[in-house]
């Protein structure tokens, strides 16, 4: 008994630690590509076109057909000898039928070539739905990264409250510092505290939008773990955009959709030529009718098989100018085309500049703020050895505690925003 209650209790502390593991930035943006609605929604359209190119691959082979059927007439009926007579006939046939398309107007192959353009257009628009999955994941887990900062300069700033508390108090006793000290002390600890508690509520806000990006069941025990704070060399638009003119997939898609119309316009075009198709069958009958002598069953069957062949050709006149306007469709549906390549690309390229001007921005700001917060540190304790030595006053501490703390939080804001940036600039690169 106590042997199963030790395995119990092994197996539920293994369930927790691995529940409450942190997870990486990749394992999210795998959890959610696998688990989006969206992107399993293009996974279907690309099954679907999957299935197209098969039909369009069966067009070339032939069709056959079976036949059979019974029927019976009775009452008054036309004789051999032209007469009408009441007799009860009936009859069955049997047979099999075989259709070889030769020459379909080049509509086959058109057909096919169309829908190996459109199933490669939709799988590179099932890989641009990924590109948008991770592109969100990143920016919803830095976000979360950055609201857990926050946080800690929210404690860290209750935590220099508190120790002014302490000291003040210690002043006050000692007669070098006023009541009053004691009260604004107190005061704004209770003020850091709900800054603290707000903090601390936003960093789980921003952990539970994450974990519902990635349609996480439960969101108990779910951590994230840090990121390599490293910068890469900041790449100059032009070398951004080529890369992402051929690696891009939502320009690929573009362009491969593009294509894919154009075929469609001769997919169109093809029910202006004539059609060639081969046609065979094998049958055979058997009749009976009352008062008259019938041979057996097997017997007509036997002498009544027959066989056909033979030769179609169907050559469109006038089809009421259906596919006139079906060429005219595909060739609109062409333009429409065209015209979301060009806005592809310029809003990819536009998306691109942005990102350079934002990651730019974000380098100068990191740096800027790093010596800021130096400054503000040095400030902060410079104020707070002449608060110790009756120098300076709680006003003057206070200030100078809120610019550290705001110098700080201000570092945190410009770090992540600069990894945000130039991990954005990165991914547009090619660079997964």
């Amino acid at each position: 008994m106590i042997r199963q209650l030790l395995t119990i209790a092994a197996i539920a502390a293994s369930a927790a630690t691995a529940q409450a593991r942190e997870w990486s930035l990749q394992e999210c943006v795998d959890y959610a590509v696998a688990n989006n609605i969206d992107v399993r929604s293009r996974a279907l359209e690309v099954s679907s076109a999957r299935l197209d190119l098969d039909d369009a691959r069966n067009r070339f082979l032939p069709t056959a057909s079976g036949y059979a059927g019974q029927n019976f007439n009775f009452g008054r009926g036309l004789t051999a000898d032209n007469t009408y007579a009441n007799r009860n006939t009936s009859s069955f046939s049997a047979g099999l039928n075989v259709n070889i398309p030769v020459f379909q107007g080049l509509g086959a192959v058109r057909r096919l070539s169309y829908a190996k353009a459109n199933l490669a257009a939709m799988l590179e628009q099932a890989e641009a739905a990924k590109d948008d999955v991770t592109l969100n994941v990143l920016s919803a887990y830095l976000q979360a990264l950055y609201s857990a900062e926050l946080s800690a300069v929210a404690r860290e700033r209750r935590n220099i409250s508190a120790r002014e508390l302490d000291r003040t108090r210690i002043l006050v006793e000692q007669g070098r510092l006023p009541e009053l000290d004691l009260a604004s002390a107190r005061s704004q600890l209770a003020q850091d505290e709900l800054g603290a508690v707000t903090a601390a509520g936003d960093s789980a806000l921003a952990l539970l939008d994450l974990a519902q990006i990635l349609n996480l069941d439960s969101t108990e025990g779910f951590a994230i773990a840090a990121l390599a704070d490293s910068l890469p060399p900041l790449m100059s638009v032009d070398d951004v955009f080529a890369s992402a003119l051929a690696g891009n997939h939502a320009m690929r898609a573009a362009g491969l959709s593009l294509e894919a119309a154009e075929k469609n316009v001769a997919v169109a075009r093809s029910g202006y030529l004539p059609t060639i198709s081969v046609s065979a069958g094998i049958g055979s009958n058997y009749y009976n009718s009352s008062g008259i002598p019938n041979e057996t069953f097997g017997s007509q069957m036997r002498h009544n098989f027959s066989q056909s062949i033979g030769i179609n050709l169907s050559v469109p006149l006038f089809d009421a100018f259906g596919t006139r306007n079906s060429v005219r469709r595909a060739r609109l549906a062409g333009e429409s085309a065209r015209l979301r390549v060009d806005d592809t690309r310029n809003t990819l390229y536009k998306a691109i500049c942005q990102a350079h001007s934002q990651a730019m921005a974000a380098y100068q700001k990191r740096t800027a703020a790093a010596a800021a917060l130096e400054s503000a540190r040095e400030a902060f304790r410079a104020v707070s050895i002449k608060y110790e030595n009756g120098r300076a006053n709680a006003t003057e501490l206070e200030k100078a505690k809120s610019d550290y703390i705001t110098a700080m939080a201000e570092s945190v804001r410009a770090r992540y925003e600069s990894i945000l940036r130039s991990r954005i600039l990165l991914f547009y690169n090619g660079d997964r």
